[in-house]
């Protein structure tokens, strides 16, 4: 599933094909206005992990990153339209 070795993976995590194919939809990767983010792909597996766990974004496994950095982010996500409700 995830090909790269600094990525910690899970069983649901999306696949190395499935972030290809996001990368230029999400905001903030490389060569796009502005700074690049760091872990796209953690904080894409973490809205996905969300609504299957029920968990809130402070209680995120450490693998998804900071919690209370990836909500700020999605919410930005989310006022681009990257996610539609």
């Amino acid at each position: 599933m995830c090909e790269t070795a600094a990525v910690s993976c899970h069983r649901r995590d999306i696949s190395d094909r499935a972030r290809n194919i996001l990368a230029p939809l999400i905001p903030g990767g490389p060569g796009k206005a502005g700074r690049s983010a760091q872990d796209n792909r953690r904080c894409v597996n973490a809205v996905f992990r969300l609504p299957r766990t029920g968990v809130p974004w402070r209680d995120l496994p450490p693998d998804y990153g900071d919690g209370c950095a990836a909500h700020p982010r999605f919410s930005r996500w989310r006022q681009k339209v990257v996610w539609a409700d």
